[in-house]
């Protein structure tokens, strides 16, 4: 199959290998025909990944159409060339196209003055810069071999050669960092492009291309270098030496891959149908006009990933474009993603339309990983989103939280026990309030009772009728035993319910285990505890039983006996003489009530005492928990503010973040507000912004501390604000204690220009550096991808061009980026490896194969030229520095 081009990446090429004949020029034998040799040559290409080499014998270009022919059959680019000698005795390598014939290279030879062609190193008459011009109009491309070796540009100090524009690359022979030593040092800060006695307009690409004598010095790294391109072929390798920065690596230089990437999209049905992408791993670009599919490619993705913008018109604008391009036909996207969080593993996460997203492995089996999981630190945002994030607090806050390396899991879990314990606590305190409340109504009845029954003293009842009292005390006493043996047996049900099974440990379960044994005597012991509690709880049970029967026996005896004391008592009460109208059995069932509430209303003394204890005890943990609360909050806010250190250090020169901790008192005004305080709206609640040492918990202390109190601190509460105050109920009172106050971060940006520092805090920038503010956030390190539709929206092109694509420039090579966009500054300064051209055909989106890959391709410059802003007039103004 085909390989498709629709995406630069780095290509390995060697550049200086030498054919079969080479090694007689160095005195060497290596044993081989020509054919032997140049098949041997295909092998470890083939063996090492090497897509692109550069012939460049010493003295002879006759191998190279038998190389190029064999090389081709396995898609191997042969760039044909030679090895030359200025005459400053600097030594050059020179290559030219792929479609470069033998004669041609002979009649090339002939055009760069070669004085003695038997020499080995073909010497020519040219000096190095007009050498270079004439490769140039040659069409060709040269760069400095080995140049700081004998021969080399820099060793023979060759300035005015050195800084020619021309001359694109140089050859060194391992990696920079090896040049830190006191002889080479200084040829480092020359490849650096730190001597001002060598400055060059434009850096210099530094390259690895050793001599390849045999074909087994292709497996040294240093024979090689990478050269990123959409399609291998010499325009585009001409081109990537106009950007070396980001086009041209030593093998040396390519990290490790940890970072996570959406490596490809499909869509089944809706405006996106039969759009099939291969996104690069660094940066990429959708481009197209409006209404082509690029919001809604981007839209897509976010809700393939079950994610929700953070803000409300993002939010709006989401929901509309996945119900108008992908609910009416009901579509389906699916995301093919590699995971760093999932140590580089890769998984297809789809979504239909009205359905929630499934996650599989790469072998198609269902995963129980959910996509938050896969990307947990993905960044999306629509148009205009980071304009509203820029204008809200807690959504600044959110996006912060996002990119702070704490781990609050076990201090959130504290704090969420903690206000759990508060919540319990405070309806715990209202309800012993409430309880305290009816005993002490009912104690208060108790003086005036036992007052009365003074009164009857006086008619002599108390003699005839102390029996009642005792009779009260029987029916309490006994009734106390029934709730008793009920309390009991609930008890031993509960103990039978919770006996341990040991299913757990099934045979099945413990089989494979390294210490099966153990656990298999672990399960006999606890099998061997079950039936011996099992058995002592239902011989408890049956004594429970027996003596509940015969309890009741007593129970019913004692309650005959005092229907007997009662029934003669009513005889009593009819021998009692009618006193003040009222008859002798009125007076008597009168005393007889008033003995019955006093022995009910009695205990309750003890009770009353007892929970004005419980409610003390309550208030006690209360300030326990209170305590414990501020606590975990400062502990909180003790790490946000360490992380801000370090996210501070990252953003050094362009932002700088503040926390003030619990500084955001809306929700407390917005609490106060709903409480329906007497006159007090809003309005007379803003004092509380700009109250110095506060908090709510200080607040509600103060409010129970009356009017006075609450006017002693310098907060400007009128007295009708203190008055309202002090109305609140308990429970509203507690409900303020547990009140959090979000933090605040606060986003300064310093505008001055790079090396000068002048921050100014978000609320006094304009629109354009408030996203240019958030922007800095979004492109702090992150293991996961960055999506974004429109980053230009409301910012300067000369910030975007100066400060955001240098930044996209380094943060691409350990991250993935994926903006649709209308500036050319992006996907060209950018220097995107992928840029995809959105079009409409037959009513959907579609982006052909051949609108696909990087600035590089022909098409890609054209159809860029046609949408980006700026147009051809803008591309014109790249010419020089990007070759199109």
């Amino acid at each position: 199959m085909a390989e498709k081009y629709t995406k630069a990446r780095f290509w390995k090429c060697a550049l200086q290998v030498n054919s079969a004949m080479y090694i007689n020029y160095r005195g060497d034998a290596h044993g081989m025909t020509e054919d032997e040799y140049n098949r041997e040559l295909l092998r470890v290409c083939r063996e090492e990944e090497i897509s692109i080499i550069g012939l460049a014998d010493h003295g002879n270009v006759d191998a190279v159409d038998a190389i190029r022919e064999l090389m081709a059959q396995e898609g191997i680019v042969v760039f044909p060339g030679f090895e030359i000698a200025s005459t400053e005795k600097a030594h050059f390598v020179c290559l030219f196209p792929e479609t470069t014939s033998k004669d041609q290279l002979t009649r090339y030879l002939g055009a760069l003055g070669l004085t003695n062609p038997a020499a080995g190193i073909w010497p020519s008459n040219l000096g190095g810069n007009d050498l270079f011009s004439k490769v140039n109009e040659l069409g060709g491309i040269a760069y400095a071999a080995h140049c700081i070796d004998d021969n080399g540009v820099l060793f023979r100090k060759l300035q005015h050669v050195w800084r020619n524009p021309l001359l694109k690359a140089a050859q060194i022979p391992g990696a920079l960092d090896d040049l830190k030593n006191e002889e080479e040092n200084g040829y480092r800060q020359i490849l650096l492009n730190r001597n001002p006695d060598y400055r060059r307009e434009r850096p210099i690409a530094i390259i690895n291309a050793k001599d390849v004598a045999r074909p087994e010095d292709l497996r040294n790294p240093k024979a090689s270098c990478l050269i990123k391109m959409t399609r291998p072929c010499f325009a585009s390798f001409k081109q990537a030496f106009l950007d070396p920065e980001s086009r041209v690596r030593l093998n040396s230089d390519v990290p490790e891959k940890y970072y996570s990437r959406i490596e490809s999209v499909k869509s089944t049905g809706g405006y996106l149908d039969g759009l099939e992408i291969d996104f690069s791993e660094h940066l990429n670009a959708v481009i197209g006009g409006r209404g082509t599919g690029k919001s809604t490619l981007l839209e897509c993705i976010r809700y393939a990933l079950e994610l929700r913008p953070l803000a409300k018109n993002a939010q709006k604008q989401h929901d509309e474009i996945i119900r108008e391009n992908l609910g009416k036909e009901k579509g389906r996207i699916e995301l093919t993603i590699r995971s760093s969080a999932m140590h580089g593993k890769r998984f297809l996460i789809s979504r239909r339309y009205g359905e929630s997203a499934t996650v599989r492995d790469e072998f198609g089996n269902p995963s129980a990983f959910s996509p938050a999981d896969v990307l947990p630190r993905i960044e999306i945002y629509g148009q205009n989103e980071i304009y509203e994030i820029a204008q809200n607090p807690q959504g600044r806050l959110r996006l912060l939280n996002r990119f702070l390396d704490i781990d609050n899991r076990q201090l959130d879990q504290r704090l969420e026990e903690i206000a759990r314990k508060l919540k319990d606590n405070r309806k715990a305190i209202l309800q012993e309030q409430e309880n305290l409340a009816q005993v002490e109504d009912e104690v208060s009845r108790l003086p005036k009772l036992q007052e009365q029954v003074e009164q009857f003293k006086k008619l002599r009842l108390d003699e005839k009728l102390k029996i009642i009292p005792l009779l009260e005390s029987e029916k309490r006493l006994s009734g106390r035993v029934s709730e008793e043996i009920e309390n009991l047996e609930t008890a031993f049900i509960g103990v039978e319910n919770n006996l341990p099974d040991t299913i757990f440990l099934s045979d099945n379960t413990l089989k494979g285990l390294p210490h099966e044994s153990a656990l298999q005597s672990m399960r006999t012991f606890l099998d061997e505890l079950t039936r011996d509690v099992r058995g002592f709880v239902q011989q408890t049970q049956e004594k429970i039983a027996a003596s509940k029967d015969k309890i009741l026996g007593l129970q019913e005896t004692l309650a005959a006996s005092i229907r007997v004391e009662e029934e003669a008592l009513e005889k009593a009460f009819r021998e009692i003489p009618s006193y003040e109208g009222r008859s002798g059995p009125e007076i008597g069932m009168q005393y007889h009530t008033l003995l019955k509430d006093i022995e009910r209303i009695r205990p309750k003394e003890v009770l009353l005492a007892s929970h004005n204890e419980v409610k003390t005890e309550l208030s006690r943990m209360r300030r326990a928990f209170l305590s414990e609360l501020s606590e975990a909050r400062a502990q909180r806010s003790a790490q946000l503010q360490r992380a801000l250190k370090k996210v501070n250090r990252r953003l050094t020169g362009k932002l700088r973040l503040t926390v003030s901790p619990e500084a955001d008192r809306g929700p407390l005004m917005e609490f106060l507000n709903a409480c329906g305080l007497e006159g007090v709206g809003l309005k007379r609640l803003a004092w509380i912004e700009a109250a110095e040492d506060f908090s709510p918990l200080k607040l509600a202390e103060m409010i129970r501390n009356g009017v006075g109190t609450l006017k002693q601190p310098n907060w400007g509460i009128t007295q009708s604000v203190a008055e309202a105050l002090v109305k609140l109920p308990l429970a509203k009172l507690m409900e303020i204690e547990e009140l959090e106050l979000p933090d605040t971060i606060s986003i300064e940006l310093n505008v001055s220009p790079a090396g000068k520092e002048n921050y100014r805090p978000l609320d006094k920038l304009s629109t354009g550096q408030q996203c240019t503010a958030i922007l800095h956030i979004l492109l702090l390190e992150n293991l996961d991808p960055l999506i974004m539709d429109q980053p230009e929206d409301n910012l300067d092109n000369a910030f975007i061009a100066d400060r955001i694509v240098a930044e996209l420039r380094s943060a691409k090579i350990a991250r993935q980026f994926l903006f649709a966009t209308h500036n050319a500054n992006i996907p060209v300064f950018g220097d995107a490896e992928w840029i995809g051209v959105f079009q409409v055909v037959d009513g959907h989106s579609e982006i052909p194969e051949e609108l696909q890959g990087a600035i590089d391709l022909p098409e890609i410059q054209q159809k860029a030229a046609e949408i980006l802003e700026g147009g051809k007039s803008a591309f014109i103004q790249r010419k020089e520095k990007y070759g199109f």
